[in-house]
């Protein structure tokens, strides 16, 4: 079981990279630089609020996982 958390550990760091770049990408920086107000505000949260709480908090749990913080038996 302990290797199947660490398998998903990767996982987790991985989608938290993949969303990240779909993040900036895709919602961010064309929102930002779109010219209309509602985006550009839309684009600000997006970019430095919601990205480093998503992508940051899933790339902390598999980082966790992968260093065996919920393995069950913890010394």
């Amino acid at each position: 079981m302990n290797g199947i958390k660490k398998i998903l550990g990767i996982l987790w760091i991985a989608t938290a990279l993949t969303v990240g770049y779909f993040g900036i990408t895709v919602m961010g920086i064309p929102k930002i630089t779109s010219g209309k107000q509602e985006d550009l505000v839309f684009g600000i949260i997006i970019l430095f609020v919601l990205m480093p709480i998503i992508s940051g908090g899933m790339a902390i749990f598999g980082y966790y996982s992968i260093t065996g913080e919920y393995s069950d038996d913890k010394e």
